[in-house]
């Protein structure tokens, strides 16, 4: 009769299970090896609080699909905190508090020398940290209520900085509160995709050091991302950023239309992950915006069912869209699933082509990440040749 398993053991054995998927750094395994997850959800079983998986702490009191508040999935964090890079002895703000687990882990990484500070607009979220840490032993991590897209600037300047929350802009106000030379880690969310990138500051530049697909729950006060429904019943929609016009009237009388499928030659594995598809995009085409088709318009088979149905890229071009699928063939026993492109409206066969491109672009080289800077939207300072997206704090410059 196999024995319960103790809560060092399934720490553990979380932890292992990460590795086999995710690269730690040594300094990071080793904190995620001894902050009790458990400690920081109440309530929680055992099994639930060490399974590679988020646990909601608050829902969104607005009725939201997303809470308002989460334990981020341990994987992730470990990723991040990767990402991040801390340095005994660093001042740290985290944008988020969340359960309180993260800030514990970043106080193992900056030691007794260093000062980690987290933040939370929501004053339950807060208390909640500032009761777990206190209760765990981290009474030294300061804990504030505060907007996080002001920051902290009481403890600033900040070696590191962690976004625990997705970004649509990088707020101004940061810039101040990042000491020359240090990194910032966020989840940033352009043309409906987001990702964990590290950036390291120079002056008024921030320089990408790297990038991991990933998903937040989005920072209050930020409406710059807009979501915009294609039918009457609202199961089809295109989540799109603000300065990208998308006519749903039009589309919409597309969509009632027969569409078409254009396939590419480029195949992928089972468990191959095509989202650099929609990444290379992003660095050329305006166009490129997060189409979702929920359940009941996929029973219904309103659409040729795109590539993941709740968040497939696609390009929108006034009254035709074409976005990605893929498709089962027997030809390639190691790779069997086929890229493609399903598209409606007057111009799809054209747009499906162009969508083509994009994945024949990044079968050429899938690995491959742009390059990315992000400078104040107001700056003079040059960026690099490079496509460039302009919102209202920030402006990116991608480039393969």
């Amino acid at each position: 009769m196999s024995q319960t398993p103790t809560v060092d053991e399934l720490r553990n054995r979380l932890v292992d299970g990460i590795l086999q998927g995710v690269r730690l750094t040594a300094d990071v395994e080793q904190a995620m090896r001894r902050v009790h997850r458990e400690a920081f959800l109440p309530g929680i079983n055992l099994e639930e609080a060490y399974a590679d998986q988020a646990v909601s702490i608050k829902d969104n009191p607005l009725g939201g699909p997303l809470p308002l508040s989460c334990a981020s999935v341990p994987s992730v964090v470990g990723m991040m905190l990767r990402q991040l890079g801390v340095e005994p002895g660093d001042r740290i703000l985290e944008i988020g508090a969340g359960t309180g687990y993260n800030a514990a882990l970043l106080a193992e990484l900056t030691g007794e020398s260093g000062h980690v500070t987290t933040i939370d607009i929501d004053s339950d979220v807060a208390l909640h940290a500032r009761t777990m840490l206190d209760r765990a032993g981290y009474q030294h991590v300061h804990v504030m209520e505060r907007d996080g897209l002001i920051g902290a600037p009481d403890n600033a300047p900040y070696d590191r900085m962690l976004a625990a929350v997705g970004l649509w802009d990088l707020p101004r106000a940061w810039w101040a509160q990042l000491a020359e030379g240090g990194r910032l880690v966020l989840p940033l969310r352009w043309r409906g995709q987001t990702r964990s990138v590290a950036l390291l500051r120079r002056g008024d530049t921030l320089t990408l050091e790297g990038m991991e697909l990933c998903g937040f729950v989005p920072i209050i006060g930020q409406d710059g991302e807009k979501t915009t429904a294609l039918n009457s019943d609202d199961t089809i929609r295109v989540i799109h950023d603000e300065d990208q016009a998308v006519d749903a009237g039009a589309l919409g009388a597309s969509l009632s239309t027969t569409g078409i499928e254009v396939m590419s030659e480029q195949r992928i594995g089972g468990e191959e992950s095509f989202d650099g598809v929609w990444l290379r995009a992003t660095a050329g085409d305006d166009r490129v915006c997060r189409l979702q088709v929920m359940p009941d318009a996929m029973a219904q088979e309103l659409v040729l069912r795109p590539a993941i149905p709740v968040r497939s890229p696609v390009l929108i071009d006034g009254d035709t869209l074409a976005y990605l699928i893929v498709r089962r063939e027997g030809a390639d026993p190691d790779r069997p699933h086929r890229l493609g492109a399903a598209a409606y409206g007057p111009h799809a066969e054209k747009l499906a082509q162009d969508l083509i491109t994009h994945i024949d672009a990044w079968g050429s080289a899938r690995t491959a990440i742009p390059t990315l800077t992000i400078t104040p939207a107001t700056s003079d300072t040059a960026t690099q040749p490079g496509h460039v997206i302009t919102k209202r704090e920030s402006r990116l410059t991608l480039t393969y």
